[in-house]
């Protein structure tokens, strides 16, 4: 659903990097065999919690791709557009109480118009990206979904180009060139490759690297940047309203079709609740795995994540696999990081 794949959000303190409160130690007389001490095992917490904390985002983004393939392909749920703005609307339940029920970033409102504007401008952004990599969802497996995903930083180079006429070195734009060619020799070899599937997934991707773009764009001063909860906050009512009519035009009498499959038994009910929550659970470790390590480090595992995803969903669904698409998807991934690590060295030869 939702782009768990933005690199805009701020960096937020480190729990390990802070000071903590000084505890008096009675001294010891030497060669004293110390017991283990609350000290002790409060160095450890930190790099625990951090654990768990990338654990979840993984398990949230891996099993809202594996849920949205259950429902839109093999359960028979054919409604995507439906089905992200129940997303939308779950985000908007859930971002309320995070910031005004359990406080976990301040509040943050819209402070004029032409913010409102913007921030309604990237909520349609977003909308088409998620309607599209759902959609997607419909006619090709996961891991090629991920495959082509994982071509993002391709798009955002592209667009940062075009919008913002931001020049790379050119030790960037070559790394780019391994991810495209190792797309190319995936959808070769896609055994179950689907045109549309591929043009909407293609899309979304690009959707993706748009709103990331247009995010750093748009909300350039202090006034107007707000943290990514309060952005979500803002973004999932305006992106629910905006589909709205689209899917009662798309998808016709979906809402009477779900209450009826209902109640014909509770099952859908739970699915499209779990699916909704998890779909929020992918932006609420977002934020947490990028406020306990750092962007760069969640830019590293969304890497991995696409991997580790196409994997998963292979071994559940079943679905056929071929030797060189598994290495195009390899050249691909391999390529992202070849060009994140590129963007760092150049970022570093800039200062």
């Amino acid at each position: 659903m939702v782009e768990a794949q933005s690199w805009t959000t701020r960096r937020m303190s480190n729990p390990r990097l802070e000071t903590t409160a000084v505890v008096d130690i009675p001294t010891t007389p030497p060669g004293d065999a110390r017991a283990p001490t609350a000290a002790t095992s409060s160095v450890s917490s930190p790099a625990i919690v951090t654990a768990l904390i990338i654990a979840s985002w993984y398990l949230s983004n891996i099993g809202v791709l594996l849920l949205n393939k259950y429902l839109l392909s093999y359960y028979g749920f054919r409604y995507p557009i439906f089905l992200t703005m129940i997303h939308m609307i779950a985000c908007a339940i859930y971002s309320y109480l995070a910031i005004h029920g359990l406080e976990l970033v301040p509040r943050q409102n819209i402070l004029s118009r032409r913010q409102f504007f913007k921030i309604l401008a990237l909520s349609a952004i977003f909308c088409f990206s998620v309607v599209c990599g759902n959609t997607s969802l419909k006619y090709i497996p996961v891991s090629f979904n991920q495959a082509i995903g994982a071509t993002t930083p391709f798009f955002t180079a592209i667009f940062a180009f075009l919008i913002t006429f931001k020049r790379e070195t050119g030790e960037v734009y070559l790394a780019l060139l391994p991810v495209v060619f190792g797309i190319v020799l995936a959808s070769n070899s896609e055994p179950l490759f689907h045109l549309f599937g591929f043009l909407v997934c293609v899309g979304s991707t690009a959707g993706r690297a748009l709103k990331s773009v247009v995010q750093g764009l748009l909300l350039t001063s202090e006034a107007e940047k707000l943290h990514s909860m309060n952005l979500l906050l803002y973004m999932a009512p305006m992106a629910a309203l905006l589909l709205l009519p689209v899917t009662l035009y798309v998808e016709g009498n979906v809402a009477a079709i779900t209450i009826e499959k209902a109640r014909e038994g509770p099952f859908i009910v739970f699915l499209l609740l779990g699916n909704a929550t998890v779909a929020y659970l992918v932006n609420l470790t977002n934020f947490l795995v990028t406020k306990h390590t750092s962007a760069l480090t969640l830019q590293v595992l969304g890497n991995a994540k696409a991997a580790v995803a196409a994997i998963v969903s292979v071994l559940i669904f079943r679905n056929p696999v071929t030797i060189m698409g598994m290495t195009g998807f390899a050249v691909t991934v391999m390529g992202v990081v070849l060009y994140s690590e590129a963007k760092k060295r150049s970022k570093v030869t800039g200062r």
